[in-house]
């Protein structure tokens, strides 16, 4: 059986196409292995389509042979959402050679992508016809517009344009029974039945593989403006992004945070990089990056966001601030915020949590998160950053200074992540706020969601997917 199937998906796509471990000059570890390296499969075979009747075929062909698919874009998931386990038996379908920008629609601000297209492939299309498509984070250079979909991937612009989802005009899917869905409409109103679109994005290739999309495109901002302030606590970052929410309204883009001991390890790590403020003797514990596009003009923008620099001053929010004096300085500023993965990375091994909680009650939960891992754990360092205009965290923990971080992470990792996903939950949060379940925290899912809403999500699974042959163990966990 298995080798019959592999002589039909050689048939299907090619034989350069169907990577396997019978050839020894072949590696398959780029695709056996997530991004963290926290886990490591074996496929029976990687299969790579060059097109939505290709998938559909070599989905049929699983189906017929009883043989699990993992669909992977560019496999920069953080939650093991993405890679084979260990049985030899399962095929990872990898779009990456779907990657073509199908159509563009000026007038109706929008671009049909295939799958596999780099998400900085369609950022740079958008910029080349004077459009701009808003989706940005660490990993666009080689993370794909499927994979983002996939996991409803946010970023540093949702504030003001919402995560993927709402990026997102139409899907084309193919079903787990190799049929193909052609829901590419541009339509921004379509009222018939059941939302299909929404089902699958976020889905992470449990229910179907996600071959192309039509995406939403905004016109280019005429001004764009970077500051960066330092402000006394948590609750004064909640209080300025309040003034910024009323003084730029739709303007704002941007609305980061970041700890002091995060950004203390971008300076050890990474010293070319300049960090405002941070380095000099009783820095403050927080600081805000934030960011506002304006479609008037320059000094529009500037106007209001010295009104609101003015503002923050005098409520005491803000200790110190600059403003981006061009295009190159905010490049800089918002590096150093994308660089506090690397810098961890290069600290050691550490404990990621991806949460998201009411901005309102952010403050709160990191005092009593803080307090209670330092009181539970001795020494534990805490990387705390994220998107604090959409709510959304990662409160990573750090092992103890001079310790042995894989011993740390082996020993206390599960009791680490109870602690902080209980508060979480205290506080009325998600323990994923953007990077998806994955394998990795399946578990959490059957804990911490609801009955009913577990319930209705395996009816979902089951009705389109009997044979549960869709990313096996990812999302909901095997029964």
């Amino acid at each position: 059986m298995t080798t019959a199937l592999l002589d039909t998906l050689r048939q299907i796509v090619g034989a350069a196409h169907v990577l396997t471990h019978e050839d020894p000059t072949t590696d398959l570890t780029a695709y056996e292995q997530d991004w963290r390296k926290r886990a490591t499969g074996r496929a029976l075979a990687v299969v790579r389509p060059a097109s939505t009747a290709e998938v559909a075929a070599v989905v049929k062909a699983c189906a017929a042979a009883h043989t699990a698919i993992i669909p992977q874009g560019g496999n920069t998931g953080l939650s093991v959402g993405g890679t084979p386990d260990a049985s030899g038996t399962q095929v990872v379908l990898s779009l990456t050679r779907m990657n073509a920008v199908r159509a563009i629609d000026r007038d109706n601000l929008t671009m049909t992508v295939e799958a596999g297209c780099i998400l900085q492939t369609l950022q740079e299309t958008a910029d080349k016809e004077g459009l701009l498509f808003p989706l940005s984070l660490a990993a666009e250079g080689s993370c794909t517009i499927g994979g983002n979909l996939g996991t409803n991937a946010g970023g540093t612009q949702v504030v003001r344009y919402g995560n993927t989802r709402e990026l997102c005009l139409g899907l084309e899917v193919v079903t787990p029974q190799g049929e193909v869905w052609d829901g590419l409409s541009g339509l921004r109103k379509d009222n018939t039945g059941y939302d299909l679109r929404n089902l699958f994005i976020g889905s992470e290739g449990t229910l179907g593989v996600i071959t192309a999309a039509t995406m939403k495109l905004y016109p280019q901002p005429a001004a764009q403006l970077t500051a960066w302030a330092a402000v006394p606590e948590m609750a004064a970052a909640v209080r300025l992004l309040g003034l910024a929410h009323q003084h730029l309204g739709a303007g704002l883009t941007g609305f980061e945070v970041m700890g002091q001991f995060a950004l203390s390890l971008v300076i050890k790590h990474m010293p070319q990089l300049r960090v405002p403020f941070a380095g000099l003797k009783g820095a403050p514990p927080y600081y805000v990056l934030l960011e506002n596009s304006d479609s008037e003009s320059e000094q529009h923008a500037r106007e209001r966001f010295e009104t609101l620099l003015e503002l923050a001053f005098e409520d005491g929010c803000v200790l110190d601030a600059v403003v981006a004096e061009s295009l190159a300085q905010a490049h800089e500023l918002w590096h150093i915020r994308e660089s506090i993965p690397l810098a961890q990375a290069e600290e050691g091994l550490n404990i990621k949590h991806d949460i998201s909680i009411a901005a309102s009650r952010i403050p709160a939960f990191v005092e009593h998160t803080d307090a209670l891992l330092a009181r539970e754990i001795a020494g534990v360092r805490l990387v705390n950053f994220g998107h604090l205009g959409d709510g959304n965290l990662h409160y990573n923990v750090q092992a103890p200074e001079g310790g042995d971080a894989r011993d740390f992470l082996a020993t206390q990792e599960d009791r680490v992540n109870q602690l902080v996903y209980d508060a979480v939950a205290q506080f009325g949060g998600s323990f994923s706020a953007e990077h998806g379940v994955g394998q990795l925290k399946a578990d959490k899912l059957a804990h911490y969601k609801s009955p009913v809403a577990l319930s209705m999500m395996r009816a979902i699974k089951q009705a389109l997917d009997p044979q549960g042959l869709m990313n096996p163990g990812c999302i909901l966990q095997k029964q």
